[in-house]
């Protein structure tokens, strides 16, 4: 069987049409942080990942992008992926050896890669301590379910931890894993010009970030707060901590609620 891989970022691996058993590791840049996702739309990708900063980091070989074709694991003559719900019921399922065989090959290519992630609706929220925790592991690698999901019990068998982009339903991971990898690059030394930036932005530190204002100093009567505007530090750093707890209580007083816990 023939197989093709779509590769993003300086070094990273080639398209080929070898076999996958006789398939080779190709060198990446040292210290590269690494994205491996499995996925029925690798076209997809890098989509969004592929602009901006991101984009940037990931020319610069910052970190590098493998998307790998889980309908080339399929089964037969159509290569099908799913079937039908054990126990009946509506919509199709991934099935549990197709999935195994992809993974198989995506361990085998990046054996120390980081977590191995599904995304689903029903896993545990992402959020800005897992992004954080993800940028200082080796990379990570994610499942992109699609239909009803993905059959149980090869989940159970290699660990998979799922994650869950919010409380809403997508019709796959992908999204989700653009997001997700977008949140962690971003974390990665050298990704973003202003690294202090990081510091003070939404849930840095458990609270959302402070208002924000640029030129003009007054649009349509409304006035920048004069604190920003008079060059005593001390008083902007107070001034944006009180905003930024203030802002925090008004829109997610569960944050708060958190944070004192944590305390």
């Amino acid at each position: 069987m023939e197989e093709r891989q779509k590769s993003h970022g300086r070094k990273s691996i080639q398209a080929t049409l070898q076999p996958r058993d006789l398939m080779s590791h190709t060198p990446r840049l040292a210290k590269a942080w690494r994205a491996q996702v499995i996925t029925l739309f690798p076209e997809s990708f890098p989509g969004v990942l592929d602009h901006s900063l991101v984009g940037r980091a990931l020319q610069k070989g910052l970190w590098s992008l493998e998307t790998i074709d889980l309908r080339l694991f399929g089964v037969g003559k159509h290569r099908n992926v799913d079937d039908t719900p054990a126990g009946g019921g509506a919509g199709m399922v991934l099935r549990a050896d197709v999935i195994s065989h992809a993974l198989e090959h995506a361990l085998k290519r990046e054996p120390d890669i980081g977590p191995l992630i599904y995304l689903s609706p029903r896993g545990r929220p992402f959020d800005q301590a897992m992004a954080k925790n993800w940028s200082t592991s080796p990379g990570v690698r994610l499942l992109c379910g699609r239909f009803e999901g993905v059959d149980q019990r090869v989940l159970d068998h290699y660990g998979i931890q799922e994650v869950s982009l919010g409380d809403f339903v997508l019709s796959g991971g992908e999204i989700a894993a653009q997001a997700m990898i977008d949140a962690s690059v971003r974390l990665l030394p050298g990704v973003l010009g202003n690294e202090a930036s990081l510091q003070e932005e939404s849930h840095s530190n458990g609270l959302l970030e402070h208002p924000q204002y640029t030129r003009p100093s007054e649009w349509n009567g409304h006035k920048i707060p004069e604190v920003l505007q008079s060059g005593n530090h001390q008083n902007i750093a107070q001034w944006r901590a009180k905003e930024a707890h203030a802002v925090t209580q008004k829109h997610r007083p569960d944050l708060l609620r958190k944070r004192d816990e944590g305390d």
